[in-house]
């Protein structure tokens, strides 16, 4: 469920932000609890035996599967929208277990296809259904007081909107 909130959010943010600053803020804002789990981890278990081959794929995976790779995924998102793009992630396993079979020469059981054609069927299912995207509101200008001097009376004049209506992008101020 924490996933799924957090891909919803992230998609959402992600048309406001862009993709790279999402899960960078988000990278952010999980490091004091993914630091203590670290430090606990590396506390308890001794890192000296771990080959530097090992150091090295940690690496790549952490920097282009994880961090470069959710650029796109939430540009995709925000692009998209999470309802459809959100979908073709459940098509990952079953790359995986095609990959698996062809690259490595794993078995794969009459059961375990049968699911996985059924993912596949849900996936391209999802895919053609049709999703409206609902356009955000459109702000309503909030009313700005004018200060009464003499012989008149605070009333609301509306406010400028900020671009469009000044070159350098000020708001206009309405006097009188």
């Amino acid at each position: 469920m924490a996933c799924a909130l957090g891909y919803a959010e992230g998609g959402a943010l992600a048309r406001e932000l862009g993709g790279a600053r999402t899960i960078c803020w988000a990278l952010v804002l999980a490091l004091p609890l993914t630091a203590a789990i670290a430090a606990a981890s590396l506390a308890s278990t001794p890192v000296s035996g771990v080959p530097g081959t090992a150091w090295a794929g940690f690496a790549y995976v952490s920097v282009f599967s994880m961090f470069l790779g959710f650029f796109a995924w939430y540009a995709g998102l925000a692009r998209g929208g999470v309802a459809k793009v959100g979908q073709v992630q459940l098509a990952q396993p079953l790359l995986g277990l095609g990959w698996s079979a062809l690259v490595l020469g794993e078995a794969v059981g009459p059961g375990t296809a049968a699911a996985a054609l059924g993912v596949l069927a849900c996936v391209v299912a999802t895919q053609r259904a049709r999703v409206e995207r609902i356009p955000p509101p459109t702000p309503v200008p909030a009313a700005v007081a004018v200060a009464p001097g003499p012989g008149r009376s605070p009333r609301p004049v509306p406010a400028a909107p900020a671009a469009g209506g000044h070159p350098h992008g000020r708001a206009d101020r309405a006097v009188g």
